[in-house]
């Protein structure tokens, strides 16, 4: 007699309009949209903000932001393989992103000392926080969205990014020009606690995870209906023995 597997179980309900995913997911967008927003403007305008402070230094600008990247590249590695291991996503974002707001704080007030030095270090140390949050961001709103495609979460976080990317581009050169790249700076910082704040409230619902482990329990349980099925004839024929 073969087992019954009961198909049904591994069949995910179909969501009701009212909880669509991607309305689940969208308070996740904002927060990262304003972090890689904030990004792109300090990328974009580091040049000018470092020649500003120390006149003829261009080598030393490039070697900055050099210097970003690189501890960019080494915080993403290390976040992505905390939360593989943790799977902390809401802590672990929120964590990431207080410790960007830190960063961009105290290169704002350290932009103008007169020590190149300092701003290696705490530019790098922005950049660690700062681009180690995107894969973060990525992944949360991938949970917040499932079953949504990836691509779908994707491609409208890359799109917050780049309208949040434009907007502080564009508004914090504005400020530069008139006003110096303090308050310049500030203006960043106040739209990224503005996304600590969204991160900090936005609800923790791991859809992908619940699912995974309810796949991972209807297989075990199929297994152990399998099991005991093949049990069955096995008893019958000792006792005819």
């Amino acid at each position: 007699m073969c087992p019954d597997l009961h198909p049904s179980k591994y069949v995910q309900p179909p969501l009701s309009s009212s909880s669509s995913p991607l309305k689940g997911g969208q308070e996740a967008f904002s927060p990262l949209g304003l972090n890689a927003g904030a990004f792109y403007a300090l990328s974009t305008l580091l040049n000018r903000m470092v020649i500003w402070h120390y006149p003829g230094e261009e080598v030393n600008a490039g070697r900055i932001g050099l210097t970003i990247v690189i501890a960019g590249m080494l915080g993403a590695v290390i976040s992505g393989i905390w939360l593989d291991r943790s799977k902390t996503y809401k802590e672990t974002t929120l964590v990431v992103y207080i410790m960007t707001l830190v960063g961009m704080v105290v290169y704002t007030f350290t932009l103008n000392l007169g020590h190149l030095w300092v701003v290696f270090i705490t530019a790098g140390t922005m950049g660690f926080f700062m681009t180690g949050y995107l894969p973060l961001g990525f992944e949360f709103a991938v949970e917040l969205t499932y079953p949504e495609s990836e691509g779908i979460s994707s491609g409208l976080l890359n799109i917050s990014a780049q309208v949040f990317g434009i907007i502080f581009t564009i508004s914090q050169g504005q400020i530069i020009d008139n006003y110096g790249t303090k308050p310049g700076n500030i203006f960043l910082c106040v739209f990224l606690t503005l996304g600590a704040a969204l991160t900090a409230f936005i609800k923790a619902d791991l859809r992908r995870q619940k699912a995974n482990k309810e796949t991972l329990e209807n297989k075990l349980q199929e297994e152990e209906e399998e099991s005991n099925t093949s049990k069955v004839p096995t008893a019958v024929s000792e006792d005819h023995l």
